[in-house]
């Protein structure tokens, strides 16, 4: 399938996020009213608000593409997309760090085209930060209203590496086991798929991740992180690939720059 005017498309993506993200931050001040999902796992009239309205933009923006969004998949919407272009929806990633008052929190859009993440926005809305991307060397990042400014992953260095991982789900002794071969010399504490964004602009240089993720959890992080030069692969160095069965995740390792160009 050819999109018509990525750029065009590509700027609706980021206003819907914006739209979105604007929504989440009314609740954000107000009465979040959490409740538990089937998994257990936290949600928030926050989470639904925002998916409503990513939808229902995505569905007049590009009406043949199939969404699969985190909360309509648990509830039990089951999307069959085979080999065709869809959407991945999570319309607020890092949930538990939005409960606890940390800003760290993200509205994540991406279309998959041919199994792999091309174009993505990732939008932080109470640190006023966008990323964007469709494709290799356009990945850029906007605070407030300012101007994009285009953003790039800087070489691993052979020493003093930078890695990033996540605040909730954090195991130092499983980080050190799937960094043995890195000299680390800092780690950035952060939440959601912020920290691709981390590694897409340069400001570290891996991010591992063990335990379940599901694919739009990293599909927009992803996009943006290949467009700066990046990569995402599984533990046995293959590229992550979307639409798997329950669009469920393997562990893996996002990488800035790397010498041999994996």
């Amino acid at each position: 399938m050819t999109l018509p005017d990525r750029s065009k498309i590509l700027s609706e993506i980021v206003a819907l996020a914006d739209l979105a993200g604007a929504e989440i931050m009314k609740i954000y001040r107000g009465d979040m009213q959490v409740r538990q999902k089937a998994d257990s796992s936290p949600v928030t009239a926050a989470d639904e608000a925002a998916e409503e309205i990513i939808l229902a933009g995505l569905r007049k923006l590009t009406p043949n593409i199939p969404i699969v969004a985190e909360e309509e998949a648990a509830a039990g919407v089951i999307v069959e997309v085979g080999d065709q272009p869809f959407w991945l929806v999570d319309p607020l990633d890092g949930t538990k760090e939005f409960i606890a008052h940390r800003d760290e929190f993200t509205v994540n859009i991406a279309l998959v085209e041919n199994l792999s993440p091309t174009m993505g926005v990732v939008f932080a809305p109470a640190l006023e930060t966008s990323y964007a991307a469709d494709g290799p060397g356009t990945a850029a990042k906007r605070v407030g209203d300012g101007a994009w400014q285009k953003i790039a992953t800087r070489p691993i260095p052979e020493k003093e590496v930078i890695a990033t991982a996540s605040r909730s789900h954090g195991d130092k002794d499983k980080m050190q086991e799937l960094l043995q071969d890195y000299a680390i010399g800092d780690v950035v504490v952060s939440g959601s798929s912020i920290k691709f964004c981390i590694v897409a602009c340069g400001e570290a240089d891996i991010y591992p991740r063990y335990g379940p993720t599901c694919e739009w959890d990293i599909a927009a992080g992803h996009a943006v992180l290949n467009a700066a030069g990046g990569s995402v692969c599984t533990l046995d160095g293959q590229v992550m690939r979307y639409g798997k069965p329950k669009f469920l995740n393997s562990e893996f390792i996002a990488y800035g720059s790397r010498a041999n160009g994996q």
